[in-house]
């Protein structure tokens, strides 16, 4: 049986410290997104289906942009992702232990998190 892989609701944007208050500020302000405000200090916004989760991240020059991927087995995924060549790059963000899931990139570099749903 091959893995089920599915896209997740989290999309993270990373933001270096020079230009994170103004890029919130955008969201909040500007566009008008509606906050969500119950995993502060997580600052995320409502973004339809999704959640768009706005990180400082002070080791980056530019911004980048994160997506999610959800699976039901994430050991399954891992393997079937490892079988196709895809190179988990967990050192990019520490997860919490015992945590369902890692990162991985796709062929351009963006970053994935691949978990279980309940994986936290």
């Amino acid at each position: 049986m091959a893995a089920t892989i599915y896209g997740g609701i989290d999309i993270a944007m990373k933001i270096p410290p020079h230009q994170y208050q103004a890029t919130v500020a955008f969201y909040r302000d500007v566009v008008g997104l509606t906050p969500i405000t119950d995993k502060a200090p997580a600052i995320g916004f409502e973004l339809g289906p999704n959640q768009l989760w706005l990180d400082e991240a002070p080791m980056l020059s530019q911004a980048e942009v994160w997506l999610e991927l959800f699976t039901d087995d994430f050991n399954k995924a891992s393997g079937h992702l490892s079988g196709a060549g895809v190179v988990r790059c967990d050192a990019i963000e520490p997860l919490p232990d015992g945590f369902r899931g890692g990162w991985v990139t796709n062929p351009a570099n963006i970053v994935h998190m691949l978990r279980e749903p309940d994986a936290w």
